[in-house]
């Protein structure tokens, strides 16, 4: 809940400096001057409601969404000797992490893969994939399991988040400037808004919607070292580089957007668009470490 309640806290700040930098700067005035009628103070807090509403929406329903979209199944009462293992394990690593034990799950898939989710670092799921126990040993998978441990532990889920809130906030509010000021100096609408705003806008929204997403995917493969450095530390660093070039010889399956982020492996067409470092990248940032 601290956590939950720094979230909070650190976006009303935002939004009060923001509002404040507007403030100095003169900018309010200075649309004034050239005709462009628009309330920056009231247009920031509206792109701060939408910008942090949908991202706030997925984090609380993230856990839901994960074991619907993946078929999760959720391990109430082990019926093998490996799901013992699984959840024994897990509640090791998650001692030694200092965090709650979260839900263990598996979900069916030919590739190996394994993610975290959930609101709260006390409050989370692990799953791993069919194919992970199958192409890997158990000291691999508890290295994988580790790697999930530690992005639970460091509180990514809600720290992408903050980050995705806080782009989405600047797209929708710079998208929506650039808009009326086109159609307020260029075109010369006078009341309401002309066809100009809206296509500006929208162009705008995506071309900085895709400036913002490069942004918040170099976050998510920064955090991905750390993850990796985390799993290293809770289950041993060769073991976590063989679980990585393990990774390195199987055809990784699509997740579901929402998830791609947090799975232990994930390819994109270009690495800035890329949630996760590539492999060899990864290893050898674990090997330097020696």
């Amino acid at each position: 809940m601290l956590r939950i309640a720094l979230f909070i806290g650190t976006n009303i700040a935002i939004m009060l400096l923001l509002s404040l930098v507007f403030s100095l700067l003169g900018l309010q005035g200075v649309l004034d001057e050239r005709g462009v009628n628009l309330n920056l103070g009231a247009l920031l807090i509206y792109s701060g409601v939408i910008g942090f509403s949908g991202a706030i929406i997925s984090l609380f329903l993230s856990k839901f969404m994960a074991k619907t979209s993946m078929g999760v199944q959720v391990i109430t009462q082990p019926r093998n000797e490996f799901e013992h293992w699984l959840v024994r394990t897990v509640r090791r690593l998650a001692e030694n992490a200092n965090i709650k034990m979260p839900e263990v799950g598996i979900f069916d898939q030919s590739a190996p893969n394994a993610f975290a989710t959930g609101w709260n670092k006390n409050a989370a799921l692990v799953a791993v994939s069919t194919g992970l126990m199958q192409a890997m040993n158990r000291e691999e998978i508890e290295a994988v399991l580790g790697h999930e441990i530690s992005h639970v532990a460091n509180g990514d889920m809600v720290t992408m988040t903050f980050i995705q809130g806080v782009v989405n906030t600047f797209v929708v509010f710079l998208s929506r400037v650039i808009g009326h000021i086109v159609d307020r100096v260029v075109f010369k609408t006078e009341r309401g808004h002309g066809p100009a705003y809206l296509i500006v806008s929208l162009v705008a929204q995506v071309v900085l919607g895709l400036l913002a997403q490069m942004i918040v995917m170099w976050f998510s493969r920064w955090r991905e070292f750390r993850a990796d450095a985390g799993g290293a530390h809770l289950a041993g660093r060769q073991h976590m580089i063989d679980a990585l070039r393990r990774l390195q010889t199987a055809q990784p399956a699509p997740m579901p957007n929402e998830m791609a982020a947090f799975g232990i492996n994930s390819r994109g067409l270009s690495e800035l668009f890329s949630s996760h470092p590539p492999l060899e990248k990864r290893i050898r940032a674990l090997q330097q470490q020696g």
